[in-house]
């Protein structure tokens, strides 16, 4: 059944649009990503009739969502994850403003559960009862860990060289994991084909355009979270949400970005906030492939496949699926990409732990590193707003928090 709010589908590469049962995943006639667009005169209209919701979980925003207001949702919750004021690594790099976003504090460690436990509720309203994705570790371990409190199957693509503890954890959620000698675009490549043939319900980024409508409520949380950070209760009462100036984002296959951009539109889109943040996309050196799409102005995916090695593994992708948005969110946010060494992200690791008590990931670890490149290049001013989003908590690659404090 169509959403309320719901208009249309609309490919982000040849701007064709559909209808909502006209497709199930990518454009049908060139092949290419699609946005959902919508309606945001009936959002409004609810959100004045009866506001947003009262659920301690991302589905607090459920009218700002694409899906049926009646849905199932899966019994775990996830979002409304803390919104960090560090005191003592804000005066350690003297930037009075900064937040740190700990999406490591979701169910399995990761952002990803957001588009894995809305991407398990379409599931289970559209009665499908296996769900596949390609995964490093974290969309797939988001994706097993909600499928399994909801009693459904999943079965997950993972690269044999993914860290064993992100192995590990989809196995104790129960998942059929198919372990695959090669990089992450040859697990997308096998499971898009094994979906051809099985017809499983496909989570993979980039093809199935609901994952960045999960991953978006992150930006609807923070902008309510900066608000009551920063504005006296008498501003709360007219303008309950703000955009922060500065959002710092680890990017790989670029649905993270894509999705951080849609939640800040739609905000904007609604009046809800008065700006959008500059976005600032944080990639390895060694897997920098939308990073180069940017630079050279390349904005229709076209670029030819990289090969790519780092060790921020949740943000590693030769041809990232979600590519064209990437790099559209950044350019009309008038935000930039900054490119970092696998080495400094490990000594980030072990520099944010230490001033803030956030235990990040490599992936999540890249944000922060290109952010304070971002500061040293004048990219970003010390007095602004600025939230960096930890997409991953530590646990999930211990031995490179080993190494990150080897050598102290």
């Amino acid at each position: 059944m169509q959403p309320y709010n719901f208009k249309c589908f609309k490919c982000s590469v040849c701007g064709s649009e559909f209808g909502f049962d006209d497709l199930l995943y990518t454009c049908p006639k060139c092949g290419n990503n699609v946005n959902i667009v919508f309606d945001y005169e009936k959002i409004s209209e609810k959100l004045k009739s009866s506001g947003l919701g009262e659920l301690s979980s991302m589905y607090r925003y459920l009218p700002l969502l694409p899906i049926s207001q009646d849905i199932e949702l899966p019994p775990i919750d996830v979002g409304m994850t803390p919104l960090i004021a560090p005191p003592f690594l804000r005066k350690h790099l003297d930037m009075p403003f900064l937040y740190l976003k700990d999406d490591g504090r979701n169910p399995t460690g990761s952002l990803k559960d957001r588009a894995s436990s809305f991407i398990v509720s379409k599931a289970i309203h559209e009665k499908r009862p296996v769900i596949t994705t390609a995964s490093t570790g974290n969309a797939g371990a988001a994706l097993a860990g909600m499928a399994a409190a909801s009693g459904m199957k999943t079965v997950i693509f993972v690269p044999a060289s993914a860290p064993e503890a992100k192995i590990a954890q989809l196995k104790v959620y129960g998942s059929d994991v198919r372990l695959v000698d090669g990089t992450y675009d040859d697990a997308f490549a096998l499971c898009e084909r094994t979906v051809e043939e099985t017809k499983m319900y496909c989570r993979n980024t980039g093809t199935n355009p609901f994952t960045s409508e999960g991953k978006k409520t992150v930006s609807f949380e923070i902008a309510e979270q900066i608000a009551k950070s920063l504005m006296v209760p008498d501003d709360l009462s007219k303008h309950p949400m703000r955009a922060p100036d500065v959002m710092c984002v680890s990017v790989g296959d670029g649905n993270i970005i894509t999705g951080v951009y849609k939640g800040f539109r739609d905000l904007h889109s609604l009046g809800l906030i008065d700006k959008m943040p500059r976005l600032i996309g944080c990639q390895s050196s060694g897997s920098d492939y939308i990073a180069k799409s940017f630079a050279k102005g390349i904005e229709d995916g076209s670029m030819e496949k990289i090969s790519c090695s780092t060790i921020c593994d949740s943000i590693s992708a030769c041809l990232p699926s979600d590519r064209v948005n990437a790099v559209k969110a950044v350019k009309e946010t008038g935000g930039q990409y900054v490119v970092v060494e696998d080495d400094d992200v490990i000594d980030c690791i072990a520099e944010i732990g230490k001033y803030s008590g956030v235990f990040a990931e490599p992936a999540a670890a890249c944000a922060y590193c290109g952010m304070k490149k971002a500061v040293s290049e004048g990219i970003i001013k010390k007095d602004e707003v600025i939230v960096v989003l930890i997409t991953g908590t530590g646990l999930k690659d211990v031995k490179a928090a080993q190494k990150s404090v080897a050598s102290k």
